[in-house]
């Protein structure tokens, strides 16, 4: 990020010349302004989040009865901070009003955690309450988007939403859903010894099949890992020499082996699949993974044009042209790598090492999602390539710590990312979404 750059002090500032007798008309000038501006900034009418407040807190105290719980409230929207603070307050109140009060976790019956999310349509509460006897259960409220939400931020012809997944102390390598409605109802979670599917029940996410992942050398450092879905149910795991392949039907089937064939780059279960990805536009390339590392080796199957071999990179994303795929790869020397076939150019510029794409109704219709480090976290962005220099579509999305997965889902309109919560050490799965417009 560049350094913040001022101006130096402007000689002969206009205001010194000014005389005394033609400041308070001056004065009065600059207030008329200022009431201008504050009056343009402020939004036409507040948003009434009463019903929302009032509907997750009536679910609550049915999960918990009256009493003292421990109550977190995380915004994870787009809403602002003053908008979210007053949802916030709002939530305790109504919760307060229901009999609830609160304490300090070692003093409380139960603990209650509110994340404040959001889709396309609809701004979507969630409340994960933990109970001393162990058992979780999952409330939701939601509200449909309207324009009377005032969201202030950047100017941008997109907004990047990121809606909660998964939280678990373990490390997530990958999440996939599996079945959803308003929320996901079914998913995989893939872990380094396991894959496990969840399944919404009245509220309650429960364990439904777990399937061990045995593997004869030791994972490596920093292990990474990819799920990807296919029709009839169809799941594929891959992880550093192992794949594994079955379906989620009845019981889960997962047939595992050591293997050293290359991971898909595109989207596509293998059973599932043509020559091309979902959007029938983009070639399965996929490439070779590094068994003893966290880094793909830069061998190609099938090659990029004349390139079977690129630098080894961690991630790479890919925009379909009228004629080519220009390909993106976050390569391990730190720069970004663009290959369309004929050429590799090196872009220099401060992103990370995960980045993949979406396709979506919005903009150029394909866009890239790529990680930018901060002090208090990871944050990612939306960028559109007109030619090849990126320019950024969306504004920023912080994550709670450092990024440890990016993939794009198997319908390829999605991504999920995971990040290891600086605070808790949890890893926290979200879906990133674009919406087109703020």
């Amino acid at each position: 990020m560049s350094a913040a750059v001022y101006n130096s002090a402007i000689p002969d500032l206009c205001l010194n010349t000014v005389n005394r007798a033609s400041r308070p008309a001056l004065h009065f000038r600059l207030l008329q302004v200022l009431v201008v501006l504050c009056a343009t900034s402020l939004p036409a009418h507040a948003t009434d989040w009463s019903r929302p407040e009032q509907e997750l807190a009536k679910k609550i105290l049915a999960a918990t009865g009256p009493g003292a719980v421990e109550l977190t409230i995380e915004n994870h929207s787009s809403l602002g901070r003053r908008e979210s603070e007053i949802v916030a307050n709002g939530l305790r109140s109504a919760l307060g009003n229901q009999g609830l009060h609160f304490v300090a976790q070692d003093q409380s019956a139960a603990t209650v955690r509110i994340t404040l999310s959001e889709n396309p349509t609809a701004y979507v509460w969630v409340a994960e309450i933990r109970q001393s006897a162990g058992d979780v259960a999952v409330v939701i409220a939601s509200m449909p988007r309207t324009e009377s939400v005032s969201i202030p931020g950047e100017a941008m012809p997109m907004s990047l939403r990121k809606i909660p997944l998964w939280t678990q102390d373990d490390p997530i390598l990958d999440v996939a859903v599996l079945e959803e409605s308003t929320v996901a109802t079914h998913s995989a979670v893939l872990s380094p010894e396991a894959v496990t599917l969840y399944r919404l029940q009245n509220g309650k996410w429960q364990p439904e099949q777990a399937f061990n992942i045995v593997h004869a050398r030791p994972w490596p450092r920093d292990l990474r890992g990819r799920l990807i879905t296919g029709g009839d149910r169809w799941l594929e795991v891959y992880l550093p020499g192992v794949f594994c392949a079955g379906a989620t039907t009845a019981t889960l089937s997962l047939n595992c082996h050591g293997s050293d064939d290359p991971w898909p780059l595109t989207s596509v279960a293998r059973n599932n699949s043509t020559s091309t990805d979902t959007a029938g536009l983009v070639p399965q390339t996929k490439a070779f993974f590094a068994p003893t590392r966290n880094f793909f080796t830069g061998a190609l199957n099938p090659g990029i044009g004349k390139f079977t071999n690129v630098s080894k990179f961690y991630s790479a994303a890919y925009l379909p042209r009228e004629r080519y795929v220009l390909w993106i790869f976050a390569a391990t020397d730190g720069n970004i790598h663009l290959v369309d076939g004929v050429s590799d150019q090196t872009l220099r510029i401060a992103w990370g090492s995960n980045l993949t794409s979406l396709r979506t109704d919005c903009g150029a219709g394909w866009q890239v999602l790529a990680t930018s480090s901060g002090d208090q976290g990871d944050s990612i962005r939306a960028y559109e390539f007109p030619d090849r220099d990126p320019v950024a579509v969306s504004g920023a999305v912080d994550l709670p710590g450092t990024v440890t997965a990016l993939w794009t889902d198997s319908r390829s309109n999605n991504a999920v990312v995971v990040a290891k919560n600086r605070e808790t050490g949890a890893y926290e799965a979200f879906r990133l979404a674009l919406a087109c417009g703020q």
